[in-house]
């Protein structure tokens, strides 16, 4: 294919800022051949469905060849389509097809390690003198024996395992059976820059990044610090600063390298995955200028704080300073984290995403309704300034699934279990009809059990709600395309307390009023407004104006346009 396939359908080699991306997680979205796991073909299939969204394109999950521990993120070849998604020509006409409907598509980029059936790792770990020797990280055991220092896995216990083969040990940050490639190895670099040139030639928009500020490791090897008791985790990885295995200097020199790479393909993009203490900073680092990354995107929004304060806190760096120069991205589900829609409403169990907490969803003691309360969040959502991801069945407001653990399949649930359950629950197969058997995921048996909760939420059954949460979605992404203010513009508030938000986001002549309630009772926003009021508002809940300002009810939202010459309070 061409190296310019698909690059700029709409004419912008900067699509990507402010543009909304809609996360598929195959495995999950729709099966095309009745074995019970989504397939490419699948995706393809119900793309019509994801452009009726108003999003500006697709994140695909990992398709590529693997034994499936961590369900893909453990890549055995990163050229090759694993057979339960289909084949590289299948890959080919979802390609084609989401260009033929202006849909761009960003797919997943596993780079800091691979499976331990990768013919790199095979041969690696034959011995230390082999011409891989040095693509993965390899470091001799401690006196005693055991592994050469204190550093943690994110999947449970040491990051270390010992390999026979060479009398070494390997890293690996997560599964044992997924060994940490060595990107200080030039060669390393190489071979991921030509996987990377593989996707790009096939008219991929663009790459996310999976744990991208774990590329590299201090040579040194030294032991990681431990947190203060105020601030340790539950669990050993929670427990200790992670100063030597992740966030090290040499991963910005790697980041210019893929930007020179991509910049050789008109209107590609990479976004990383940053999980980090100084997350903020980091993705200001990696995105700053032009010469790096394009965005990048943290867990600040996958836990439990949502609280105004916090949203601005969030905000504020990339109006100043070095931020200036540098473009965020933001999502509140994805596949490892516990859903929005359950996380917000408040509770006690815990999210995989780095220990944010989450919990079950129940009714407002305000009686705000949940489907209200999912709304209120994708207007939130739709209010930032940056890239913004939507994770498949957010926008019907699904919550997460309480999977049973005979059903349970994600190896970090089966070991947590129960304290932490993993995260099946928010990977449970998408509804499409809510009276079809296995609500028209599949006609053969689910890899995961179809949630009944989720079925009355389905696609069709909301299609012929016009209050529900999939219209109000197509709403706020009609919206954010009318007005560059929402996509580009800054974003400064206007009134902040623990409970009210107040913002305005202006671009040139362009400016939206955001405001929202997040409490239990009405509240009263002082704002001018013409005696006719807003012009075409969208409201979440119950909002009164008058000349003078607003009156949101508890839980209420709402946006509109403002007059030019009405743009300061």
């Amino acid at each position: 294919m061409s190296a310019s396939t698909g690059a700029t359908a709409d004419g912008s080699a900067q699509w990507w800022r402010g543009a909304t991306l809609y996360q598929i997680y195959p495995r999950s979205f729709f099966d095309s051949n009745g074995d019970g796991i989504g397939d490419l073909n699948g995706v393809t299939a119900r793309l019509d469905y994801v452009q009726s969204l108003g999003v500006d394109g697709i994140w695909l999950s990992p398709f590529f060849a693997s034994p499936m521990r961590d369900f893909g993120y453990d890549v055995s070849d990163h050229c090759a389509v694993d057979p339960m998604f289909g084949t590289l020509a299948d890959f080919d006409a979802l390609v084609a097809r989401a260009h033929a409907l202006q849909l761009k598509v960003v797919i997943d980029q596993v780079w800091s390690h691979t499976a331990r059936e990768h013919p790199w790792f095979i041969e690696s770990r034959d011995g230390r003198d082999n011409p891989k020797a040095d693509w993965y990280v390899w470091a001799d055991a401690k006196p005693d024996g055991s592994p050469p220092n204190n550093w943690q896995s994110w999947m449970g216990g040491p990051a270390w395992r010992w390999e026979p083969r060479r009398g070494q040990y390997h890293l690996h940050n997560f599964l044992p059976e997924m060994p940490d490639l060595n990107f200080h190895c030039a060669e390393v670099q190489d071979a991921v820059l030509t996987v990377a040139k593989f996707w790009l030639d096939r008219g991929v928009d663009g790459f996310r990044l999976d744990t991208a500020n774990l590329y590299f490791h201090s040579r040194e090897l030294q032991d990681n610090p431990p947190f203060p008791p105020e601030l340790r985790g539950d669990t050993p990885v929670l427990m200790q600063r992670h100063t030597h295995n992740i966030d090290q200097p040499e991963t910005l020199v790697f980041m210019e390298r893929l930007r020179a790479l991509m910049d050789r393909y008109p209107g590609r993009m990479a976004v990383a995955e940053i999980g980090s203490p100084d997350s903020l900073a980091r993705m200001i680092e990696y995105t700053h200028g032009n010469t790096r990354l394009h965005t990048a995107y943290s867990f600040n929004f996958l836990g439990p704080r949502h609280d105004p304060p916090f949203v601005v806190e969030q905000m504020q760096p990339w109006q100043h300073g070095s931020g200036c120069d540098a473009w965020p991205a933001w999502a509140f589900s994805n596949h490892d984290a516990v859903r929005v829609a359950t996380r917000w409403a408040g509770g006690e169990a815990t999210s995989f995403a780095f220990g944010a907490e989450a919990g079950k969803a129940t009714e407002d003691a305000a009686g705000i309704s949940s489907e209200q309360r999912n709304q209120l969040h994708l207007a939130l959502l739709a209010s930032l300034r940056g890239t913004l991801f939507v994770y498949q069945g957010e926008e019907l407001g699904l919550a997460q699934s309480d999977v049973p653990f005979e059903y349970i399949q994600d190896p970090y649930g089966k070991a947590q279990w129960p304290i932490k359950k993993g995260r099946d629950g928010c990977r449970t197969p998408f509804p499409w009809a809510a009276h079809a058997e296995h609500a028209g995921f599949t006609t053969g048996q689910p890899w995961l059990p179809v949630d009944a909760a989720h079925q009355e939420q389905a696609v069709d059954a909301q299609e012929a709600r016009n209050t529900s949460c999939l219209h109000f979605t197509r709403a706020l992404m009609a919206l954010r395309h009318a007005h560059p203010a929402l996509r580009l513009g800054s974003f400064e508030p206007v009134q902040v307390s623990d409970t009210l938000l107040v913002v305005r986001r202006q671009y040139a002549e362009d400016a939206v009023l955001c405001a929202f309630n997040f409490s239990a009772k009405p509240v009263r926003v002082a704002f001018p407004l013409s005696p006719q009021g807003p012009g075409n508002p969208l409201r979440v809940g119950q909002v009164r104006w008058d000349a003078e300002g607003l009156t949101l009810d508890a839980g209420s939202a709402v946006l509109f346009a403002l007059p030019t010459a009405r743009t300061t309070p």
